[in-house]
């Protein structure tokens, strides 16, 4: 799908992989509608790149109505939604506080999975009905889970499992509107220099970097981007989980 003047949704667009997803949209032409929890944020990058910024918390369903009804309202309805909002609060099963707190984890949950399923729900009833494209596309979802999904450490239960569920929701929705023209598909990133990852002192960045077999180093959220460009350009491509993570496999 070429995306000039088609419009776009990409969630978590204030910052990190959104961010980045957000622009090389915009770059190549897309009316871009950034959804974020931080207004700021998304305000940010929205005036930057000339978009729309939406606050919109995922796991809420009127709040992600009322964010998708905006940009509809500014872009007419999406052909491109990228999810990218997502936590990952670290906590054993069982710390020396005592279990892990049910709240917490149906918070990391409803965040990572239930937000993915509820963005998807409602952009795809809008754009199920559009007319297809020359390809005969209506659209494309392209979901963010992780290498966690498959290799969670000690202290990523919630994470690992909310992120599973996103990889598990991939190939259903692809079959579901591959009728339609519609594609789904995933990214499962490693560790990628993203706001939260910035937040940990250099050495211990330039260590979790060194264990990346090559490059040898943190990813860069351009080059999450630059897959997603790749993804939506290439009609081929759907129902898949794609890794991009340098051949890391972390360890137990």
């Amino acid at each position: 799908m070429d995306v000039k003047g088609q419009a776009a949704i990409v969630t978590g667009g204030g910052s990190g992989l959104g961010e980045a997803t957000a622009r090389a949209l915009a770059a190549a032409g897309a009316k871009v509608a950034v959804f974020d929890m931080a207004e700021e944020a998304a305000s940010r990058v929205a005036k930057d790149i000339g978009g729309v910024a939406c606050v919109c918390d995922v796991a809420n369903g009127e709040s992600t109505e009322a964010a998708i009804g905006k940009a509809k309202a500014a872009h007419g309805a999406a052909r491109v939604v990228v999810q990218c909002a997502g936590i990952a609060p670290p906590a054993k099963i069982v710390g020396r506080k005592g279990p892990h707190t049910l709240e917490m984890y149906s918070k990391v949950v409803n965040v990572n999975l239930v937000g993915i399923f509820n963005v998807m729900r409602l952009a795809a009833a809008d754009m199920l009905a559009l007319d297809p494209l020359d390809t005969g596309e209506r659209g494309v979802f392209v979901n963010t889970a992780s290498i966690a999904a498959f290799e969670g450490q000690v202290g990523q239960a919630a994470y690992a499992s909310s992120k599973a569920g996103v990889v598990g929701l991939t190939l259903p929705a692809a079959r579901e509107f591959a009728p339609s023209g519609v594609r789904v598909l995933c990214i499962a990133p490693g560790i990628f220099k993203t706001p939260m990852m910035a937040g940990l002192p250099e050495e211990t960045q330039r260590s979790l970097g060194a264990a990346v077999p090559f490059p040898s180093r943190l990813g860069d959220p351009a080059e999450y981007a630059k897959l997603i460009m790749s993804i939506v350009g290439n009609s081929y491509l759907n129902g898949e989980v794609i890794r991009i993570d340098g051949a890391l496999r972390m360890q137990g």
